[in-house]
């Protein structure tokens, strides 16, 4: 008779790894007065990791952090990405829409997290203030956490709009 065991599975974003830029993430936009933040964090396969809704936040605020990363493992590229290169193509956003039985969410907040390497080994969605916003606490966090984040620097106009 053969020995029964469990293969132990490689893991390339931990629990651990997902718990930190969560709270970087919202500790974040505590920081820059935003309003109250929901985050998704996903591994490379679009699997929730981990998940945390501050007191206040909507409750599609999930879907929304959700689809933002989900879009973004899909496609490779973060959200605002997605975003700027979807712009003119209505018929694709919705095909990859529907594709994607609406879990694509093409604004900003959904960052790639990415291993020194440059691979992707999951992405952050955030949702609760303006996209610009959100995305900004998900590239703070993810660096933070010691992970470089695609794109590697949020856009800051709305800072310096003081939005």
């Amino acid at each position: 008779m053969s020995d029964y065991y469990v293969k132990e599975l490689v893991v390339n974003l931990s629990l651990e790894n997902a718990n930190e830029i969560i709270a970087a993430a919202l500790t974040a936009g505590q920081e820059a007065g935003l309003l109250p933040l929901t985050v998704a964090v996903l591994d490379a396969g679009g699997n929730l990791v981990a998940f945390q809704r501050q007191d206040g936040s909507g409750i599609v605020r999930q879907d929304i952090a959700t689809g933002k990363a989900w879009g973004a493992l899909g496609m490779g590229i973060s959200s605002r990405t997605i975003r700027d290169r979807l712009k003119d193509r209505p018929a694709f956003q919705g095909a990859i829409a529907a594709a994607s039985q609406g879990r694509f969410i093409p604004v900003p907040g959904g960052v790639l997290i990415c291993n020194a390497a440059g691979q992707a080994i999951g992405a952050v969605g955030i949702s609760g203030d303006a996209s610009d916003k959100d995305e900004y606490c998900a590239i703070e966090a993810i660096k933070k956490a010691g992970f470089v984040p695609h794109p590697e620097d949020p856009v800051e106009d709305w800072r310096d709009a003081g939005l």
